[in-house]
């Protein structure tokens, strides 16, 4: 279906209405520019380096909204923004998106200094699925203490027999939750934990 002409008068007011400091009409202004499609990532970019977060904020929410290539490499660019907020939001974008091309960038936030984005990323990767696999695999093997429990988390949602291996030498980690999202699992993907558990 194609897109409807959009002037750019009417781009530059929905622009003005996404940082005027009010969520409810910063929000319609999200959700108009989304139907209004890729045309609007012109008008979206410039507020990426804007000083005010809520204003790079609403710019990621109004991205995750466009559907197209332009606007998810944007999204992932915005992984490494300053502000947790914005990173945490371009993440859950990406993977409300399911956009595969996303997924070692967001493996490289499993460990961002917030919690809350690391969340987001390892969610975002659950989302995404199959795809994400390999990446979660390594970060499950190799990983930091918080890497790898998002990975076994996200490899708890996504059930791919690829992982059992790594699952069960997960079933010997010294973090207590990397051991019991290993567990449920394996108990998931129908692997008998008791057997397999290392000594």
């Amino acid at each position: 279906m194609t897109q409807p002409t959009v002037s750019d008068e009417e781009l530059q007011a929905l622009i003005r209405e996404l940082i005027c400091g009010d969520d409810g009409r910063a929000e319609a202004a999200a959700l108009t520019l989304g139907i209004r499609g890729c045309d609007a990532v012109a008008y979206l970019e410039p507020l990426l380096a804007d000083p005010t977060s809520d204003h790079r904020w609403w710019a990621a929410r109004s991205l995750g909204q466009l559907r197209c290539d332009a606007a998810d490499q944007l999204l992932i660019g915005l992984l490494n923004d300053p502000d947790a907020d914005v990173r945490a939001c371009a993440a859950f974008a990406l993977g409300e998106a399911q956009i595969e091309s996303a997924v070692l960038p967001l493996a490289q936030v499993l460990d961002d200094s917030s919690v809350y984005v690391s969340a987001m990323a390892a969610d975002a990767l659950a989302r995404i699925g199959t795809a994400s696999v390999p990446i979660l695999i390594d970060r499950l093997r190799n990983g930091t203490s918080l890497e790898r429990a998002r990975a076994s988390k996200a490899l708890l949602t996504i059930l791919d027999s690829r992982s059992i291996p790594a699952l069960i030498a997960a079933l010997d980690d010294d973090s207590p939750v990397v051991e019991h999202y290993a567990t449920e699992a394996l108990t998931r993907l129908g692997v008998g934990t008791v057997l397999l558990k290392p000594n």
